[in-house]
């Protein structure tokens, strides 16, 4: 499972006991959320994109959307998602547990301007009922973010 592989990646920080998994899904940023008793917006949404034949993740807040003429400008390229039945295969995991860690090798993430209201956010952590509480150090530690983009609004 992908939860697994993530709990192995925070094994090697000493934090993989700071993984939750629960008994309710948290599949979307709603369910995510009431499973964690926490605002949507402070859910931290792993979206997956195709540019060209490489795949990328945009993490952003859990009330932001993907701003079209924002991600072409930031890109040079239109927004196109990877379609459902294709995430685990590019990425590593299947949607509902997309997250930036343990990912696919050359999958480049950024972190997204929205995030930075809030000192503690929720991204999944492989699964559709995990997640992880970090702040933003941690969050930019952990991923391996490529940076921090501004391509949503909220």
């Amino acid at each position: 499972m992908s939860v697994d592989k993530v709990k192995a990646y925070f094994a090697k920080y000493g934090m993989e006991d700071r993984v939750m998994e629960m008994n309710h899904s948290s599949a979307t940023v709603e369910l995510a959320a009431e499973a964690l008793g926490c605002e949507p917006c402070r859910i931290a949404k792993t979206m997956s994109f195709l540019q060209g034949e490489r795949a990328i993740l945009i993490v952003a807040a859990g009330d932001a959307r993907v701003d079209n003429k924002k991600y072409k400008a930031q890109f040079q390229t239109k927004a196109k998602m990877i379609p459902r039945d294709e995430v685990e295969e590019w990425i590593g995991h299947a949607p509902g547990g997309v997250c930036p860690f343990a990912i696919k090798e050359g999958v480049a993430v950024y972190l997204d301007e929205s995030l930075k209201r809030f000192d503690l956010v929720y991204p999944a952590a492989g699964s559709g009922n995990s997640a992880i509480g970090l702040n933003l150090e941690e969050l930019e530690k952990y991923s391996g973010a490529v940076g921090w983009i501004d391509v949503c609004r909220y």
